[in-house]
């Protein structure tokens, strides 16, 4: 599933080629993604409304006009593209919301775990959005506001991480490197972590996103950017992925845990035993 990076990079492809567009309708060929496609909505709303930006909420994409805001969430397989309006149906193509210059914007999703949502004039009220967390890459989160949303809480610091009501955006490859960076246990409670390790996690958490989005996000089994091509932070990951191999700073084995049903590598040396 793409993570923040991943969706940041195709907010930004996507921003270059429908921002100031019109769409001048739209179509839907099935509805039943993870959740309906609200299709009287979109059809009725959206034609001859232009658009004026391409938002991000934690990993929903929000494509923002005058008329209101569509929500999407890529879920597993998902892909946006621009591509040319009479290019050929694929048999995973869903939905095109057609454009003004002779193209459309085209989801693909060949397992339906993704989404197509009515935002509205007010999207982030929408029930997906409105109880998410801080945004880990915003200036106003720090290490102080980490502290003060773990404090009291017993389950693990990466679970904690992975929580889209605690911290919005982050997931299991993401949550697993800047533990490691900020030599965090992943089994740590979140109680047990002082001001100065949240002021330390914080910094690992917004150096490995802002990193990835650099490199155009991590290669995952699924993902593609808008463009087709996929990310290159995976040949950066010192964690994620590498159970069994030595640490590449210490040379210890890598070992790994289970938790929330993910892989959670960590080295047992580098990173703080609970």
């Amino acid at each position: 599933m793409p993570e923040l990076p991943e969706v940041e990079t195709i907010r930004q492809g996507l921003s270059h080629r429908l921002v100031q567009h019109v769409c001048t309708g739209v179509v839907i060929r099935r509805t039943d993604l993870r959740w309906p496609i609200p299709e009287k909505m979109l059809v009725e709303s959206l034609p001859g409304n232009r658009i004026v930006a391409v938002g991000r909420r934690a990993k929903y994409l929000l494509l923002e006009t005058l008329a209101g805001t569509v929500i999407f969430h890529l879920g597993m397989s998902g892909v946006l593209r621009v591509v040319p309006a009479d290019s050929q149906v694929q048999q995973h193509d869903h939905v095109d919301f057609q454009l003004d210059d002779g193209h459309c914007l085209r989801l693909t999703d060949p397992r339906r775990f993704g989404a197509v949502l009515w935002g509205g004039l007010n999207p982030l009220d929408h029930p997906a959005l409105a109880k998410l967390g801080p945004e880990p890459l915003e200036e106003t989160f720090d290490g102080s506001v980490l502290y003060a949303m773990i404090r009291g809480r017993r389950r693990a610091i990466k679970t904690l991480l992975m929580d889209g009501r605690v911290i919005s955006g982050i997931g299991n490859i993401y949550a697993v490197e800047s533990l490691f960076m900020a030599r965090i246990h992943p089994a740590c409670p979140g109680e047990r972590l002082t001001v100065q390790e949240c002021y330390r996690l914080v910094a690992a958490i917004k150096d490995r996103l802002a990193a990835a989005i650099a490199q155009g996000g991590t290669t995952l089994r699924d993902f593609l950017n808008s463009d087709g091509k996929p990310g290159y932070f995976q040949q950066s990951l010192q964690m994620y992925g590498r159970d069994g191999q030595p640490c590449q700073v210490c040379s210890h084995t890598i070992a790994s845990l289970r938790m929330g049903g993910r892989s959670s590598p960590f080295c047992p040396t580098c990173q703080t035993v609970p």
